[in-house]
């Protein structure tokens, strides 16, 4: 679905670019719209993004959306910068976790993830996976294997989203939903993990 490349602005008329936060003509802020977070960064929408420039570009926006710049405006003004404010900080968390970023991506190409929206997870061979990884967790009780895991769960999470970017970029979606899902499990494996190391470094 294609969104206009320009509105027109509440308070001159004038035209405004769909992605701008202020109007060029009158300089009021506008209303965020309907662009999808990665327009709303200036990206192409692709599983691979800069984490580092999107974030460069959420500070400079969140600074020109700080409410001390709005206390003297109209109520209007005030109730935008609200809005455009919460819509960045919505757009910079999906973007910024792969498995946020790759549900948003699914469900931009009208495809329901694994495991939301009430669909359960149907793969027989990672649901295993993932109860061995739990148990052999539960089973470690020393830090050294414990951060071998992490380790390990890390390696696989970024060899899973380098096939993610690539299915991604292929629309294969259908593959794209099982890794999203494969994901998801690598990335809470090692949160667990790093959760006790934390209570093992603690006893």
């Amino acid at each position: 679905m294609k969104h206009p490349a320009h509105k027109v602005c509440w308070s001159c008329k004038g035209p405004v670019e769909a992605s701008a936060l202020f109007c060029d003509t009158c300089n009021a802020i506008q209303a965020p719209g309907q662009l999808d977070h990665f327009k709303r960064f200036g990206l192409e929408r692709s599983f691979v993004v800069d984490i580092d420039a999107v974030e460069a570009t959420y500070l400079k926006q969140q600074q020109k959306l700080h409410p001390d710049r709005f206390a003297s405006k109209s109520p209007r003004e005030q109730a935008l910068s609200s809005q455009q404010a919460a819509s960045l900080n919505e757009a910079f968390e999906t973007l910024k976790n792969p498995v946020a970023r790759a549900h948003y991506m699914l469900r931009l190409a009208g495809v329901e993830p694994e495991g939301g929206g009430g669909h359960t997870v149907n793969d027989p061979e990672l649901l295993m996976e993932a109860m061995e990884m739990r148990e052999a967790l539960d089973d470690a009780d020393n830090r050294m294997t414990v951060d071998a895991m992490i380790k390990d769960t890390r390696k696989q999470a970024r060899a899973c989203e380098n096939n993610l970017a690539d299915a991604f970029a292929k629309d294969a979606f259908d593959t794209a939903k099982k890794l999203t899902t494969r994901l998801r499990y690598l990335m809470k494996m090692t949160e667990e993990a790093r959760a006790k190391k934390s209570r093992l470094a603690a006893a």
